[in-house]
């Protein structure tokens, strides 16, 4: 299990290990190179606060919030608390979350020796850079800025790495291009206070489902961090490089903004009743589309490419699982899925009158020229969501993807016509709709929708057919039902619900463990086609997946129960929330 607690702002997000050090950390952005990186590298940087004597660590959020408390026990005569937070509350009528990180350390019972390191390092080149000292406070030139500390526990012993008596509250501050002249103490104590506030009111405006309550808040905290507020952009992960298989090359960056992953999630979301995220992730869309341009899969949080991808040969790795890399090549390949998938993202803004604010000409231009690309895209060969980069062929996720876009454009224009668009749109879009039903049908073999016309392997992406609402009802479930069967994990007890995301040879061999995604689907398509039974037992096997803290990895190996991948992984928490929303009972049916 990755056991580590997430904490950000929405600007900034940092990952707590069990061992009470904050083991990554990238600043100023959460796509920057990292100021504490030890959880790929053993001198990639940290800053840890730890007994020096043996002692137990219980971690735990505060309720509903992205607050996280290490309690460490040495005695019932010796305890301490560890609480860490990145500021984020409204003040002078905007969000205040700058690019800091604030660590609170308290004596509760008995006084302990400790000891604290603080070893920041100068991005990838690993180099660790020699602070300059202030009165109260240590200063570490960087490459694009100045990390600086401010705590008031004594320099000395921190600039010794000494061990010394825990006597009375520590308070430190780790802050990107910013002074700190105020009182340190009132300072984190009022912005912690704060925070705690803003947490609870987001949770507590949130609509949650009768069911897995408490997964679904958790989940919806760590979808929200991985939103970059300032453009609107999506994360994927918080990392790069955690292993998909330790000591196996499939090790990728996913702290930017996937098209795909950003449909889910802001479904997600939608179901939380959470809508300023759909607003400022149009605002990055809007961003991005140049109409003599395709798009692009993947864009950086301030819409680039991630690109060249890099291996960074200095650093050990994740369990010794190299390479490290850096920005992903996946930004140059051709995903035809991504134009169905806009559509879908933007379609509630005219199917939902709460958002009627939102409607523009701009708008209906960028929804005709989506359509008209999923025109363009049906049937055409690609690298797939999966992104293959050996091979490119016609898959029916991306038709899948076509035909819903296309279907939303229909209903969209049926309800409310565009005055922008052509007399006979609706007509085009709809005849284009059913072509692209038809290469979906085309992919039918023994009653099951596989891969591709072309390729009749099995794939848990076409799961996706009955949850965007394909009419074809009885297609749907015989594909939910042979899916089911054909990718479930080895280990027979749970086979049913852990799925791999497919079993045939891809430029890297054959995937070795689950991809949690495809799982949370299978629950969804269950509830969907009306199995919410089954689709219930199989969310019950999968909190297994979580770690202590409510947290889920990118992939599952069922055999030794251990998490893989990118971590939080953004696509698992939304494929929890979509699911719990699908498969639990209405309140009306419970209250």
């Amino acid at each position: 299990m990755y056991q580590l607690g997430l904490v950000g702002n929405c600007q900034v997000s940092g990952l707590i290990n069990q061992h009470g050090g904050l083991t990554w950390l990238c600043m100023p952005r959460p796509d920057s190179a990292p100021v504490f990186g030890d959880l790929l590298d053993s001198e990639g940087g940290t800053f840890t606060v730890c007994p020096v004597d043996h002692a137990t660590i219980h971690q735990r959020y505060r309720t509903n919030t992205a607050i996280l408390e290490s309690e460490w026990t040495l005695s019932d005569e010796q305890k301490f608390k560890i609480t860490d937070f990145c500021p984020r509350f409204e003040q002078h009528g905007r969000m205040y979350r700058p690019a800091a990180f604030f660590r609170i350390v308290e004596p509760i019972s008995g006084f302990t020796r400790i000891k604290v390191k603080f070893k920041p390092i100068k991005g990838w080149s690993k180099d660790h850079v020699r602070a300059q000292r202030g009165n109260s406070h240590l200063r570490f030139p960087m490459d694009g800025g100045v990390l600086r500390l401010v705590t008031n526990m004594p320099l000395t012993y921190l600039l010794s790495e000494q061990e010394f008596l825990l006597q009375e509250p520590l308070y430190f501050a780790v802050l990107w291009d910013m002074p700190l002249e105020d009182d340190l103490k009132q300072v984190a104590t009022q912005f912690l206070d704060k925070t705690e506030s803003y947490w609870r009111t987001w949770v507590k405006h949130a609509s949650i489902p009768s069911l897995f309550q408490g997964e679904v808040i958790r989940s919806a905290i760590t979808l929200k961090l991985h939103c970059y507020e300032d453009t609107g952009a999506v994360l994927a992960a918080t990392t790069t490089s955690l292993p998909e298989h330790p000591g196996a090359p499939r090790n990728w960056d996913y702290r930017y903004c996937w098209l795909r992953d950003t449909f889910f999630t802001l479904s997600a979301l939608f179901h939380l009743s959470h809508f300023e995220e759909m607003e400022g992730f149009l605002h990055f869309v809007m961003n991005i589309v140049d109409y003599q341009k395709d798009l692009a899969p993947v864009y950086t949080i301030d819409k680039q490419l991630p690109i060249p991808e890099q291996t960074m040969e200095n650093w050990e790795g994740y369990q010794d699982s190299r390479p490290v890399r850096i920005r992903n090549a996946a930004a140059t390949q051709v995903q035809n899925d991504v134009y169905g998938e806009l559509v879908l993202t933007l379609a509630p803004i005219y199917r939902d009158e709460r958002f009627h604010h939102l409607r523009n000409a701009h708008l209906e231009k960028m929804l005709l020229w989506l359509g008209d690309k999923c025109i363009q895209s049906i049937g055409q060969p690609d690298a797939g969501l999966w992104e293959l980069r050996g091979l490119q062929q016609e898959h029916t996720f991306t038709n899948i993807m076509c035909w819903a876009g296309l279907d939303r454009i229909v209903k969209i224009l049926a309800l409310r016509p565009f005055p922008s668009a052509e007399p006979l749109a609706l007509n085009r879009f709809k005849q284009h709709r059913e072509r692209a039903a038809a290469r979906i049908r085309a992919a039918v073999k023994d009653g099951i929708v596989r891969n591709g016309p072309e390729d009749d392997s099995f794939d848990a992406s076409v799961l996706l057919l009955p949850i965007l609402g394909y009419p074809d009802r009885e297609l749907c479930l015989s594909t939910t039902i042979g899916i089911a069967a054909a990718l479930g994990s080895e280990v027979p007890d749970s086979a049913s619900s852990y799925l791999y995301r497919y079993k045939r040879q891809d430029d890297f061999g054959k995937p070795e463990s689950a991809f949690l995604i495809c799982s949370f689907w299978l629950a969804q398509a269950w509830a969907v086609c009306g199995c919410k039974d089954k689709g219930l037992r199989v969310l019950d096997q999968l909190k297994e997946c979580a770690n202590s803290l409510g947290l889920l990895p990118e992939h599952w190996d069922n055999v030794n129960k251990r998490h893989l991948g990118n971590f939080p992984q953004t696509y698992s928490h939304v494929g929890l929330i979509n699911a719990a929303f699908a498969a639990s009972p209405a309140w009306i049916d419970v209250l």
